[in-house]
């Protein structure tokens, strides 16, 4: 079980105050998808606003499907991506080549109906695995979950982020059965597809850090548990002067 906090990835941003309260909530990343055909397509001139926002301060994902290697890396450029999510059927090989050519690191995302679907990330040495739901005919943001003990088939070193109808009443059984680096969120803290609703964001930070393993504050050395502060003679701690 780690040992570090988990991670908080809002996604499906397309307006700048709301990734103004999720760098208010201390949100790892934030995810803006590229995608026509979702409700929560994001221009690129508000993707560029929200990315200038949160540059050093948070991660700028850029979501993208079955998506061109040339239009992906012209998002990025533009946008100033840090992160790139591939939510369609790219392979190894795409996986490398768009990360080569943007220096961003790439989440690559498996729609998982089986365990088998998470075993078969292994093939990916990319940044980060990303377990979202599988739903026919949707990429994402399917406000949908699926059975949480399918991540502990997850095999190798890249770390995992958990998505698939995480919500504030629901993401602290997530996080413990699947203890993921990062969880990610659309749907559950959304009033819209694209809008968020403040209070369902504070909602579900507030509820993820409640997960945080507790790390006790260091003993101060006062000269002894029950004794008195040590005395330091100063005189004779002073340094001597050159002569």
């Amino acid at each position: 079980m780690s040992t570090q906090p988990t991670r908080i990835k809002f996604c499906g941003m397309t307006r700048l105050e709301d990734a103004e309260l999720a760098l208010e909530l201390e949100a790892w990343a934030v995810g803006m998808v590229f995608h026509r055909e979702s409700p929560r397509h994001c221009e690129i001139d508000d993707a560029f606003e929200i990315a200038t926002l949160v540059k050093r301060k948070a991660e700028s994902v850029g979501v993208f499907y079955n998506a061109t290697l040339d239009s992906v890396a012209r998002i990025a450029d533009l946008v100033g991506l840090t992160l790139i999510q591939l939510h369609g059927d790219e392979g190894p090989d795409y996986c490398s080549e768009i990360s080569r050519r943007t220096g961003c690191g790439v989440i690559k995302a498996a729609r998982v109906k089986s365990p088998a679907d998470v075993l078969d990330l292994r093939i990916y040495p990319t940044a980060y695995h990303l377990l979202d739901t599988h739903v026919p005919e949707m990429p994402g943001g399917t406000g949908e979950s699926f059975p949480w003990e399918f991540a502990g088939t997850h095999q190798g070193p890249v770390p995992f982020i958990l998505a698939g109808g995480l919500r504030a009443d629901n993401v602290i059984d997530a996080i413990g059965a699947a203890h993921p680096f990062a969880v990610d969120v659309a749907s559950g803290t959304e009033a819209a597809p694209g809008i968020k609703d403040p209070v369902r964001m504070r909602d579900f930070a507030d509820a993820v850090r409640s997960t945080d393993p507790f790390v006790p504050e260091e003993e101060v050395f006062d000269g002894g548990l029950d004794g008195p502060p040590l005395e330091v003679d100063e005189a004779a701690a002073a340094p001597e002067e050159a002569s």
